[in-house]
């Protein structure tokens, strides 16, 4: 029986190595706000496709969000949905009966459209809703012009998780937690992430990469043994 060339070997041992997690997906960057701040939030969006461009993003904003203003973008059309208000607010302007329940992005011409391996940011200016502690969820579908739809509408721990923003007190700093774009945000105890919490997700992401890349040079190295080991028997044999 022919024996398959050890080097065939290498793909399928790195795909059984990387794990899940290593795809990327939608997240939302800053991903811990303070309650009542303006803030710009980007939807960072991945074209994980090989052969299809990323042509449309419809984002779905959890209740509270009065306005939401998306950013001009060449290349995109945006389109905001508004909903009525169980109970009007009072705000500056005065009273809104209306609230912003989803963001359509459209894309056209060479520019409407995120390549194969490449990610593009989909800017919008907010007052942030909710109470110190609250995770708002964002459900997103992500279009792609082979008539694919991927819906980013699971939670943290599924292989499609929604992109999530963490509501901290008011008055406090906005910021982008390593290791959040899945779950919330860990806590301080002013109700804000730690910096500390912050620098060791971040630390502990750098730590599993390195232990992943040594677990893949350490299984390239027992496999050209075996080959090598291989190869000298069948020469002893001949």
């Amino acid at each position: 029986m022919r024996r398959r060339p050890w080097f065939t070997l290498v793909p399928i041992l790195l795909a059984l190595l990387l794990p899940a997690s290593a795809l990327a997906h939608v997240s939302i960057h800053p991903n811990t706000v303070p309650t009542g701040a303006f803030a710009t939030l980007e939807f960072r969006v991945p074209n994980e496709m090989e052969n299809s461009n990323t042509v449309k993003l419809a984002v779905q904003l959890p209740p509270g969000f009065i306005d939401a203003t998306p950013e001009y973008m060449p290349g995109w059309s945006s389109k905001v949905k508004l909903t009525k208000l169980a109970k009007p607010v009072k705000t500056d302007d005065g009273l809104q009966t209306e609230q912003v329940s989803e963001i359509i992005w459209t894309g056209s011409g060479s520019q409407g459209k995120i390549p194969p391996g490449d990610f593009l940011n989909f800017p919008i200016s907010v007052s942030m809703p909710g109470k110190a502690g609250q995770v708002l969820t964002f459900k997103a579908l992500q279009y792609y012009d082979n008539g694919q739809v991927v819906r980013w509408i699971g939670p943290p721990s599924s292989d499609s998780p929604a992109p999530t923003v963490d509501i901290t007190a008011a008055g406090g700093v906005i910021e982008d937690v390593a290791g959040g774009e899945a779950g919330p945000a860990g806590k301080g105890p002013t109700g804000t992430a730690s910096a500390t919490e912050s620098s060791s997700g971040g630390s502990n992401g750098a730590s599993k990469g390195l232990a992943i890349t040594a677990l893949i040079v350490g299984a390239l190295g027992l496999i050209a043994g075996g080959a090598a080991l291989l190869r000298g028997r069948g020469g002893a044999s001949g």
